[in-house]
């Protein structure tokens, strides 16, 4: 909405001359009146800056940052492995192990502002009509309570007709258990609207945020703005992530559980103590969440990363003192970490690489993987099963049944892709439902695999080698060069391959055309015996177990 106020001639008004402005400049962020426009439009300084008819200027566009928040001053600087713009002071104290750091101007050059304007464009629509949906689910399952509510009223009602005065009692005292359940989940379920309606107002804001910044302010402004737009959107999207773990999310009924015996207590009504119990009855909604939109790089990356810039560096090492063998470990979206004992128990790592329970699941387990934020599936070779287990109420919610024993397991594009003996990989919908089985050869059990780019990865750890092959079972490549029992594996964002060699105490990363490798941690920086390698979800950090589980290694990993 244009401003209604006159806006002064920004260059007059520096001579004390009250002229009104005819354009905006966006660059300089003052009007110029037509006079100073023409000198404006011819100055060699000036002539290339971005102007717009002052009836289009919008006064009420926020402020974008230039200035560091934490350090106060000009954000000149990008680092590209955290894809954010900093100050000096930032290199210095929070970047000083990131490579490839560039000037903002040249990165704000050659930056495509569309792309991700338009995710996040995306992003924010998905969020909106998200939320407008659970708004009406809830006002739907709150009528549904009611009428629960009364049908249940009605009945001791009736029930009520058969008895004396005694019964009225009990029935006063039911129905005020009722309601007070029923008002306390009304309370969550408005509750949670009421934070969603505030979530739409802030997505909505900054949409409307999104598109001034674009039409109305310079690059390096719309570069900015479009930045912190997409922070304050990846926090709003992880607002709709945990709402997955948000009890008041779920679905709730109001039932009655009727007491048997109520007729033979009618003979003996001096002793009627209830008439049944209210419940609750949760029941798990589908989400729909749309997984494919997710933050991505403001600059571009390139298509695939030149290893030979590598590093690792080991930043820690934690104790475990599990000492038994290690067949698995996975990093959890939530920070926390998942090691698996050979033919043994399930352990769960706090973020700081604690033991903090094992999981109650029997069998003896092998591999591990996650399929949403409080659910994982394990493999049990002995029972020939997968079993899917879910964190937060700690039950087996699904078992896979299998007619050979199964070991490495992935989760992938909603399917499970998991290594059958040693000699097929197999990929399955969640219902256990077969969707392709690849034909293999490999002179180990299938313990150890990755799927990337419609290609699955496996390592053969007699055979001293890393397999590439398609879903077809098409071998695309194999990599044996210096290879000495190749073990866990996990690939980075650029589809490169990075193996725990267990025998020479290694980690090797083999580029994704499986051409070349190169040594990026070995012995000498304290490793021994690796057999588990992970990346954190989204992060350039992560684990490194080793065989015996007497420790946990948390690395770094630079690309630039």
């Amino acid at each position: 909405m244009a401003s209604n106020k006159p806006i002064p001639c920004g260059l007059c008004q520096d001579g004390d001359v009250k002229t009104e402005a005819d354009i905006w400049c966006n660059n300089c962020d003052e009007g110029l009146c037509s006079t100073c426009s023409t000198y404006h439009k011819r100055s060699r300084g000036t002539r290339n800056h971005k102007t717009i008819d002052i009836k289009s200027y919008k006064p009420s566009i926020p402020v974008i940052k230039t200035e560091c928040d934490k350090h106060g001053q000009k954000l000149t600087l990008y680092c590209p492995s955290h894809l954010m713009p900093c100050c000096d002071k930032c290199i210095s104290s929070s970047h000083s192990k990131c490579s490839g750091i560039k000037s903002l101007a040249s990165v704000v050059e050659i930056t495509k502002i569309d792309e991700p304007t338009q995710s996040i464009e995306r992003q924010i629509v998905f969020i909106k009509h998200f939320l407008e949906k659970l708004i009406k689910d809830k006002s739907i399952n709150i009528r549904k309570g009611e009428q629960k509510n009364k049908s249940i009223q009605n009945l001791i009602l009736n029930i009520r007709k058969k008895i004396n005065k005694h019964l009225i009692n009990l029935e006063k005292k039911f129905c005020s258990e009722a309601d007070a359940i029923l008002n306390l989940e009304k309370s969550k379920a408005t509750d949670l609207m009421t934070e969603i309606k505030g979530k739409q107002e802030k997505i909505e804001e900054m949409q409307n945020h999104l598109h001034t910044v674009i039409s109305n302010s310079s690059k390096l402004q719309s570069f900015l703005g479009v930045h912190q737009i997409e922070q304050q959107v990846h926090q709003c999207q992880r607002y709709v992530d945990n709402l997955e773990n948000d009890k008041r999310i779920k679905d709730f009924d109001i039932k009655m559980k009727q007491n048997d015996e109520i007729e033979k207590i009618l003979r003996q009504l001096e002793s009627l103590k209830t008439l049944g119990e209210v419940m609750v009855v949760k029941t798990n909604i589908d989400l729909n969440r749309d997984t494919s939109v997710r933050r991505k790089a403001q600059v571009e990356s390139k298509e695939q990363s030149n290893i030979n810039n590598m590093t690792m560096n080991i930043e820690t090492k934690i104790d475990l003192n599990i000492e038994k063998q290690i067949s698995d470990m996975i990093c959890l979206m939530d920070g926390r970490v998942i090691v698996v004992e050979w033919s043994g128990k399930v352990n769960l790592l706090n973020q700081n690489g604690k033991l903090e329970k094992q999981v109650p699941i029997s069998g003896d387990a092998v591999s591990v993987t996650q399929i949403t934020q409080n659910t994982i599936a394990i493999t049990y070779p002995y029972q020939k099963a997968i079993k899917i287990f879910n964190m937060d109420n700690e039950t087996v919610t699904k078992v896979i049944t299998l007619d050979k024993a199964c070991y490495g397991l992935e989760f992938s594009n909603n399917s499970l892709i998991v290594g059958l003996n040693s000699e097929e990989i197999c990929m399955l919908d969640l219902e256990g439902n077969i969707l392709k089985s690849i034909q293999v050869q490999s002179k180990s059990l299938l313990c150890y695999l990755v799927y990337c780019n419609n290609r699955v990865i496996y390592s053969d750890l007699v055979g001293d080698t890393v397999y590439c092959v398609d879903e077809s079972g098409k071998q695309i490549w194999d990599y044996q060069q210096d290879l000495k029992g190749p073990e866990g594996l996990c690939t980075d964002t650029y589809g490169n391959i990075i193996v725990a060699d267990l025998n020479s105490s290694r980690i090797i990363v083999i580029s994704n055309d499986g051409q070349i490798s190169k040594v990026i941690i070995s012995e000498e920086e304290g490793l021994e015996d690796p057999i588990c390698i992970c990346l954190k979800p989204n992060e350039s950090s992560g684990y490194i177990c080793d065989h015996y589980g007497k420790y946990l290694a948390q690395f770094n990993l630079s690309s630039q």
